[in-house]
């Protein structure tokens, strides 16, 4: 075998290391979704302590993804991802054996947590060290594709393993995964740390607190409300609490950027540098990212539930409909630096965008109580479409805005920028959806002649703080147990079916501007490839 091919064949299992990294990374957030009843039973908790636990892997994740990149940069990339895949498998362990919730929360949302931190703002750097400049886009467009790709197959995995086996092994696999990993980190190239500055502890607290308020209150907004207290929820002077951890937030943020500015200024060694984000094509770069993880995360919420609550399909029949996605985005991540290395990253960007844009008109416009499963399918290929495009283009554009050596700093923004897009996402169409069904209920029930005054008037003050998203077997089975006469029943399905419509679309049609939004916003991605001079 010649050098080139050993060189090549390196450079493969490279890229294929830092993949399975991300879409293990990314699995987790996905895997569980369509199993929560079943881990709930098993460890002896409610479905409320399993979504926490999920929501709270979340959190650990986002707070500490600044200082896990920054601590990359100061003992070594490579050696941070090793050290983030050992906690991350010693995480997977725990969650596997998990007697009770307690020991859940601390392998899955703690330790997973901590090692992802470490693990994602890692493989943005090692990408950028281990590949030349004219081959990031590819490199980068696989990694993010196979984070998308666990997205949809995340439910799948998770269906079928506990459909069969049980959610435990899902994690064990994941352990086996770890190892597979570790055991090839080996063929990862890395530089030297010639300088190791110390931690700004003060920036990694601040960093740390604001991300985690602002993360929480955004989590918790379905539950809470965004500003005005959902009944029955907590309220802080007269405000849904929310807002109030969101403002929090911000203002935790600011302060972190105002001290990041001092340290430097002084000559420190910041956690971020401030100018860093003064840069036009990364903040632009970081901008499209938001958008994408926010549309992304709101559509991968709004389809499952379509799927699987209106049209009653299975975990494994969910996973399914989901995977055509998988086809496109592969084709456009893969494809488009390969077929047209010198096209403009902008150009590029802006079809991504319109491809998201389609894919959610189109199922906007299919979207009926009749409708079946089949109307997912050219949405699916669309949307893949949108992805695979963004992702073949943004890693590259984000990390060669920068000197290489600042790229660990860029990715602990980037993927702080993914986790807010993907975490805000799914609340602004989570909350639209529960706020479209709640109206359009109630309207429904009031405007019926078939349901009683007295039923109309309980329903107006039992159900004015959301209506929840259940199937048609549910709604009838609680409407059994309430006592209610099979003509105020029927009539009261048939307004929950079409309110329930009304919500998704409401859904989808904020993904869809929030889209267009985004389109205005690419101006700032640049019309040249990283490396390649503009034409004089």
């Amino acid at each position: 075998m010649s050098k080139v091919d050993n060189v090549r064949s390196g450079s493969q299992v490279v890229l294929l290391t830092l993949a399975t990294g991300q879409f293990l990374m990314t699995l987790d957030s996905s895997v569980m979704n369509v199993s929560i009843a079943t881990v709930a039973k098993d460890v002896g908790t409610t479905v409320t302590g399993i979504q926490g636990a999920i929501t709270a892997y979340t959190l650990v994740m986002a707070a500490l993804m600044i200082t896990g990149a920054k601590i990359g940069a100061l003992i070594g990339r490579k050696r941070a991802f090793a050290i983030g895949c050992v906690v991350y498998g010693c995480g997977s362990f725990v969650t596997s054996i998990a007697p009770n919730l307690p020991v859940l929360l601390f392998g899955w949302s703690f330790l997973e947590g901590v090692g992802a931190a470490l693990i994602l703002p890692a493989i943005v750097a090692l990408v950028a060290g281990n590949f030349p400049t004219e081959r990031r886009p590819a490199a980068y467009g696989l990694v993010a594709a196979a984070g998308a790709i666990a997205v949809a197959v995340g439910p799948l995995i998770g269906g079928f393993c506990t459909t069969y086996f049980s959610w435990r092994w899902v994690f064990a696999g994941e352990v086996v995964l770890v190892l597979v990993i570790l055991l090839l980190t080996r063929r990862i190239a890395d530089s030297p740390v010639v300088t190791r500055p110390r931690l700004d502890m003060v920036g990694a607290v601040a960093s740390a607190l604001g991300l985690a308020l602002l993360v929480f209150g955004v989590l918790r907004s379905a539950e809470w409300g965004w500003i005005q207290p959902k009944a029955g929820g907590p309220s802080w002077a007269n405000l849904s609490p929310t807002v109030w951890l969101v403002l929090a937030g911000l203002f935790v943020i600011w302060i972190f950027f105002r001290w990041e500015a001092r340290l430097e200024a002084k000559g420190g060694e910041p956690l971020v540098r401030p100018a860093m984000l003064r840069n036009k094509q990364l903040t632009g770069g970081l901008t499209m990212f938001f958008f994408q993880y926010l549309v992304q995360a709101g559509f991968f919420f709004v389809v499952p539930l379509f799927l699987s609550v209106c049209l009653g399909l299975s975990a494994l029949a969910t996973g399914v409909r989901l995977l055509p996605l998988s086809i496109t985005l592969l084709l456009a991540a893969i494809g488009i630096p390969r077929l047209l290395p010198n096209v403009s990253p902008r150009l590029v960007v802006r079809s991504g965008l319109l491809a998201l844009v389609a894919g959610t008109v189109v199922l906007l416009a299919a979207l009926d109580a009749d409708a079946g499963a089949e109307i997912v399918f050219v949405p699916m290929l669309l949307i893949g479409l949108g992805i695979g495009a963004l992702a073949s283009q943004l890693g590259a554009v984000t990390v060669s805005a920068v000197p290489d050596e600042e790229s660990p700093e860029v990715g602990g923004v980037q993927n702080t920028m993914t986790n807010l897009g993907a975490s805000l996402g799914t609340a602004v169409a989570g909350s639209l959806l529960i706020a479209t069904l709640t109206s359009a209920f109630l309207t429904g029930i009031d405007q019926s002649s078939a349901i009683p005054s007295q039923v109309k008037s309980q329903a107006q003050v039992e159900l004015a703080g959301g209506v929840p998203f259940i199937s048609d077997a549910d709604l009838e089975a609680a409407l059994d147990e309430a006592n209610v006469r099979s003509t105020a029943t029927d009539a009261a399905l048939e307004s929950y079916s079409d309110a329930r419509i009304a919500g998704l679309r409401s859904a989808l049609a904020i993904l869809a501007l929030l889209a267009m939004v985004a389109l205005f916003l690419a101006q700032r991605i640049p019309t040249q490839q990283p490396g390649k001079e503009a034409p004089t």
